[in-house]
């Protein structure tokens, strides 16, 4: 069992910061890829930005120079900076991380883990 918890949602104005962090623990041998989505009212849910065990990234478009994301490898926690937010970056914001845990008698095995979602609002 893999667990990954969120937290630094809340209400912000418009062209403020948050910054969301992302904790997994549980029997986890490796994390390969790592990613923050969101969903707003009414829309699917979207892949904000990822990134991989090698430190490579990705971002929306319509996130790019405003966020920034990145993982502390030894402590499994993955971060999204979010500057210059706008209304419109309103949603709940999920972290998702792909990798290898251990199982009691299953040995190693992969996951594909979600954490509980972090409200974001962006409202003057």
């Amino acid at each position: 069992q893999v667990q990954l918890v969120e937290s630094g949602g809340g209400l912000v104005q418009p062209g403020g910061s948050l910054r969301l962090s992302c904790a997994a623990s549980g029997s986890i041998f490796t994390i390969y890829d790592m990613g923050w989505y969101r969903q707003a009212p009414g829309k699917q849910r979207e892949l904000v930005a990822g990134t991989d065990s090698g430190g490579s990234t990705n971002y929306a478009d319509s996130v790019k120079g405003r966020f920034t994301i990145s993982r502390d490898n030894a402590q499994k926690t993955m971060y999204l900076q979010m500057n210059s937010l706008k209304p419109e970056d309103t949603a709940v914001y999920y972290c998702n991380a792909e990798g290898r845990g251990y199982v009691e008698g299953r040995g190693y095995v992969r996951f594909d883990s979600w954490g509980q979602g972090a409200q974001v609002t962006v409202s003057s």
